[in-house]
């Protein structure tokens, strides 16, 4: 009876810290001032984030400014043979799109698929104050940073657009971002979309993976939805107006550490109670022989 009591008042302890770990986890990563949306509820326009829009169609009547200030409809972009990698930034983006950018020329690096036979790259300005030039300058930059191969220019285009057709594309995607002084506050993620146009995946932060990629664009070119790779990036980071750049979102980095440890903790004490109460039945068996 007395080894019953102190194995249930084990499992009270055990099931306490889960539910502290639980209070920890939300107290850090969702503070008492975050607005929630219920799932009938409208998203806020006012709000930077991502409405995901897997499984619809973009519109092809789009029409975009290309790096030699030629306007190009989007139709003649989507290639029925192809998937595309879409990204919309801004030029001037003092944070993320760098980062971003940079993501997407080293995992193009490593990739052992061709940009521009196998796959092409979108890269969409969302300031309808940038022009032509400042994106051609960008797209020569990238180009070369891209290590151990030879990208066709035409595989990896960048793009700026009036903001009737800024508002149709970000809309298209489900992409929100709000105007900070000059600059934007917005999520870093790559749209992945079919041949003909259907979004098919979501790839959220500025470094990914050949395989994540590899496998988003197989996946893509034979139209198939998959689910989205970990939203990390909006978790992580948050725009900070006064010094004009996204900053490391520490108290929710720290909540999800803290829960870490906890969790950890956890589990540490199931297995030495595991431990002690084998050894006390060993002990007991012992007793018994002699």
């Amino acid at each position: 009876m007395k080894k019953l009591k102190l194995i249930l008042k084990d499992i009270e302890i055990t099931r306490a810290l889960s539910y502290f770990a639980v209070f920890i986890f939300f107290s850090f990563v969702f503070p008492a001032n975050h607005t929630f949306a219920y799932p009938d509820d409208s998203p806020k326009k006012s709000e930077a984030g991502i409405d995901e829009k897997l499984g619809q169609t973009i519109p092809t009547d789009i029409f975009l400014i290309d790096e030699t200030g030629q306007t190009v409809p989007l139709k003649n972009l989507i290639d029925n043979n192809k998937p595309v990698i879409l990204s919309l930034v801004y030029y001037r983006c003092p944070g993320l799109c760098s980062p971003l950018l940079s993501g997407v020329a080293d995992v193009v690096s490593k990739l052992d698929l061709e940009a521009g036979k196998d796959y092409r790259i979108l890269t969409i300005s969302f300031d309808p104050t940038e022009n032509n030039v400042i994106a051609a300058e960008k797209k020569k930059n990238y180009l070369k940073t891209i290590k151990n191969k030879t990208i066709d220019p035409e595989g990896w285009k960048f793009f700026t657009a009036d903001s009737v057709n800024i508002a149709r594309i970000t809309d298209a995607v489900g992409f929100r971002y709000i105007k900070i002084n000059n600059d934007y506050a917005h999520s870093a993620v790559l749209t992945i979309l079919s041949p003909q146009g259907k979004i098919v995946r979501y790839l959220y932060g500025t470094d990914f993976l050949p395989f994540d990629m590899k496998m988003a664009l197989i996946e893509a070119s034979k139209g198939k939805v998959g689910s989205t790779i970990a939203n990390v990036i909006s978790l992580c980071f948050s725009y900070d107006p006064d010094g004009r750049k996204y900053t490391l979102n520490i108290t929710r980095i720290a909540g999800g550490g803290v829960l870490l440890c906890i969790v950890g903790f956890v589990i540490f004490l199931k297995v030495m109670k595991k431990k002690d109460f084998k050894k006390q039945q060993e002990n007991t068996n012992k007793i018994h022989d002699k």
